[in-house]
């Protein structure tokens, strides 16, 4: 069932440890579970978006001089442009730049119209990640 899929997906992600984070994962994850239901005549539709955000480390900070540094550029990019979207519906801008990344394009309909969206952000208890769980923080704030 799902949690198989879910676990099938997780194996296939790109982990590479880091001197802040030994799982840091490389990539996104997004578990899309789309739900339909005949009730007296009428076609009901849900979808449940489950995403796990790769972590923004910067490379600096984790020393991270690897090929996974490209990587970790591509996804700080499709941050921005997540952060991008969320900043224009939170304005109420009429355009959001939901073009901007593959990510915003798949989680289109789960950011705005008719849907409810819950952010859990992953913080460090540490010091040392003050300036990491600050920039989370706020940019959970945001959504």
């Amino acid at each position: 069932g799902v949690l198989d899929l879910l676990q099938k997906g997780n194996k296939n992600r790109t982990v590479e440890p880091t001197l802040k984070n030994q799982t840091s994962s490389r990539s996104h994850a997004i578990l899309q579970v789309h739900v339909k239901l005949k009730e007296d005549g009428v076609l009901k539709l849900g979808k449940l978006s489950l995403v796990d955000l790769a972590g923004s480390e910067r490379a600096l900070a984790t020393e991270a001089r690897t090929a996974r540094t490209f990587e970790g550029a591509n996804i700080n990019k499709s941050l921005l442009a997540l952060s991008s979207c969320i900043q224009s519906l939170v304005s109420g801008k009429t355009h959001v730049p939901y073009r901007n990344s593959k990510l915003t394009m798949l989680l289109k309909d789960s950011l705005g119209g008719n849907c409810d969206t819950t952010m859990i952000a992953n913080v460090s208890p540490s010091l040392l990640s003050y300036g990491e769980n600050s920039n989370t923080l706020h940019w959970a704030d945001q959504a």
